[in-house]
Parts: structure tokens; sequence; C-alpha cells
């Protein structure tokens, strides 16, 4: 308990000597900046900005409800990171739902690390550690890794280095940009997984690209199944041929698809039933972060 007093007390002294005139730290050279770049500081939670080249766009509400309830019952365990723009303000560079979540809880300060950056620096920071530390949905992080090509100027391959990702994968994300927007939002918003998506890619027209991801949604197919029926209609030519056949192929009970819609209004997300000829069968519920499966466990439970 002693060490963690005395932690928060330094951060306290350094954010004082943040508020100092006479300290206005802007450059690495600068005067006591050794004291404060890299180091957790608590700062006043309205000296920081959100950082406008932020990749995350989607913030589940009711998740970050239980993230500020973490916070509220056992404070921030990882700081947020943040940029020094001018005496006294900051913009952040990776940590957004700990931010948000914080500011839901009324914090009036909240322990960061202190970077000095430009702004192309700030970006490539703020794409490659939410890349690599956050629950990014597929085309989330495939519009971070464009971005970090387009703007940072970076091929593939120099990529592949700084994210610690094989070129292969970062190609996979990539080539999800091709998609129909529609399917785009469906696998951000979990309708279908990155699998599905890589499948319907190989459709070239986006009117038939909907029409199978309108079949994959509502029969709930697996993977596998959605590569057939794309293989089916690719050797069709893009006839009717494929699409008439899975109708034929995968009949779901109807029991079973309004069962699977009445869990889906109630766990307010994705819900997979898969059967059998035999009549048997599983559900699968997925989930994406620690919050997201304890609000999962509650509904099912009543815990």
């Amino acid at each position: 308990m002693a060490k963690a007093t005395k932690k928060q007390a330094l951060g306290r002294g350094l954010s004082a000597l943040l508020k100092d005139p006479e300290n206005d730290i802007q450059s690495v050279s600068d005067k006591n900046a050794d004291k404060v770049i890299g180091n957790v500081v608590e700062l006043d939670i309205n000296s920081i900005d959100v950082n406008p080249f932020q990749p995350r766009s989607n913030f589940n509400d009711e998740a970050l409800g239980e993230l500020a309830s973490s916070i509220r019952e056992l404070g921030i365990i990882q700081p947020i990171t943040v940029r020094k723009l001018d005496f006294d303000k900051y913009q952040l560079v990776s940590g957004e739902r700990r931010f948000r979540a914080s500011k839901m809880v009324g914090l009036a300060t909240i322990p960061a690390y202190i970077r000095i950056a430009n702004d192309q620096e700030s970006l490539e920071m703020a794409l490659v550690e939410n890349i690599q530390r956050q629950d990014l949905d597929p085309i989330e992080i495939a519009l971070s890794y464009q971005r970090l090509i387009d703007e940072i100027q970076v091929t593939q391959e120099k990529l592949s280095d700084r994210v610690g990702k094989k070129r292969s994968t970062i190609a996979n994300y990539l080539r999800l940009l091709k998609l129909h927007p529609i399917i785009q939002t469906g696998m951000r918003d979990g309708f279908i997984s990155m699998g599905h998506g890589r499948a319907l890619i190989n459709i070239e027209k986006k009117k038939d690209q909907i029409d199978i991801y309108e079949k994959v949604v509502s029969q709930n197919l697996s993977v596998r199944e959605t590569e057939r029926l794309v293989k089916a209609y690719q050797e069709s030519k893009g006839g009717p041929v494929a699409l008439k056949r899975i109708a034929k192929d995968k009949e779901i009970p109807g029991y079973i698809s309004k069962g699977a819609q009445a869990l889906k209004e109630h766990l307010s997300t994705k819900v997979d039933v898969n059967t059998s000829s035999n009549g048997k069968g599983k559900i699968v519920i997925p989930f994406h972060s620690k919050e997201e499966f304890q609000r999962l466990r509650k509904l099912l439970t009543g815990e």
C-alpha cells in the first residue's frame, strides 16, 4: 500500500512541475524533460483532447459502462498515453476506452505516459499501438493498416516489420476493404467473421456479394459453408444455381430460426446456430473482450 501511495504522490509532483510556466517542456532537450517524458504523470482529465487519428470508431456503451464500474472500484490499472501539445495541453495517443470510462466516472485526473511527437509520429503511434493492443474489429484493423500505408507512406513489407505481423496477414486484412460497405458494416457489427469476409471477397459482383451475404446471415452459415457456397457460385459462372443450391442444402427448422432470433435480441449480439441432419447442433455466442464476456455471462446466468 505504501508503494502505491508513493507512486501516486510522485505523479502529482510531476503534474505540478508541468503546470509551472517556467518549466514548460516542449522537447526532450528541455530542462526537466527527463523527469516527465516516459513517466506516469497525474494529468487533469480536462486538459486532454481525444486523438483525431484514433482508428477505433465504435465504442460499445454497455462495455464502457462496465469498464467505468471497474475503474470506480479499482482505479486505472494501465495508464493512458498522451503527447504534449502546448502548456498544460495534451492529446490522447492510446487508451481512449480508459479515457472515456474515466470521464464517465467523473475522475478529475488520470495517470498518463507523456510523449513528445509530431503529428505523423502521433498517427503512427496511435495506429500501431491500437493494432497491437486493442480489440479492434477486422475492418478497423484494415483501415488502420491502409492509413499507415497511405499517410506514413510505408510498403506492406515495412509495415510488417513495424507491427510485427506477417505480410500475408496484412494483405488479408487490406483485402477486406474490397467488400461492399454493407458487408463491412456487418463484419464490424459481428454478424459475420473475418473468415466469412475473406470468402465473400472472391465474389466480384457487389450485388451478388450482398445476395450471398444475406443468405449467410439469415441461415447462420459457417465459414466452411460460405466457402462452399462461393465455390458453387464460381462454378456456375455467376449464375443463380449456387444461390438456389444453398437453400436446399441448408434447411433450418423454424423453431431454431425463431429461437436464435430471440437469443440475439436478448443478448444484443450475434448468435450462431449450426445444425445437422440428425437434429443435433450447437449454439455459438462470440465475444470480443473480457467486459463483453462478463456482460453475456450475467445475461445468461442471471447473476
